[in-house]
This record gives structure tokens, sequence and C-alpha cells, in this order.
């Protein structure tokens, strides 16, 4: 069994690693030395988007649960959206049966859609 020309296959992608990786390395090393180096309490302070920063809590405050639940709704819609990539891919593959699957799959992703919109999930009050 000759491996060595099936790994060579995959030289080219660690080279690409390896090139990345030592590129980041040298970037964060090479920052360090070059950047400026004159602070302020204004360079040190947190920006919000160019409001003064107001103080928290000890715990970092609490967040509405509304933020949460919209991130949710965006996961598990973006989720359900990319198993229609392999599907695209394999179409004529499948046939008949993988239609019929499809057809069930994005009703399915419709109704919850709508049962979210309806609900009032969607809205930014």
């Amino acid at each position: 069994m000759d491996t060595g020309g099936s790994l060579a296959l995959y030289a080219p992608i660690v080279g690409l690693f390896v090139l990345a990786a030592a590129f980041a390395v040298f970037s964060v090393g090479a920052a360090a030395f070059v950047g400026p180096k004159r602070y302020n309490k204004a360079k040190l302070d947190a920006y919000e988007c160019g409001i003064e920063p107001s103080p928290q809590a000890t715990g970092g405050g609490r967040f509405p649960v509304k933020f949460y639940l919209t991130a949710m709704l965006f996961i598990v819609f973006d989720i359900e959206i990319i198993f229609l990539y392999p599907w695209a891919v394999a179409n004529e593959a499948l046939g008949l049966f993988g239609l019929v699957e499809m057809v069930l799959f994005i009703g399915t992703v419709f109704i919850a859609y709508a049962y979210v919109w309806r609900r009032g999930g969607l809205d930014w009050d």
C-alpha cells in the first residue's frame, strides 16, 4: 500500500495552513514592536459607539431575553437552511424521494417561521 502518493496530495493544504499561521504570528509580533506606545485616558477607556460608557454592575449587567431569543432564532433558521446545500448538490441522484423530503423539510421550516412571525418573535420593539 503506497501512502506516499496520497499524502502528497495534502501537501499544498498543509503548506497553506503553515503559511497562514506564520503570517498571523509575524503580524502579532511585529505589531508589538512597530505600533505606537502613546497611551492616554481616552485610548484606555471602553468605546461604545461614541457614547460615554455607562457603569455596569459587577456581574456585567443583565441583557433582555429578547437578544438571546433573536440569536437562537437566527441560529435555528440558519442551520436549517444549510441543510439545503447537500440536497442541491445531490438533487438528481435523490430523485423523487429527495424532492418529496425537501418539500416536507421546507414546509416544516416555513411553518416554524410563520409561527415565530405570528408570535412577534421577529419584532424589534
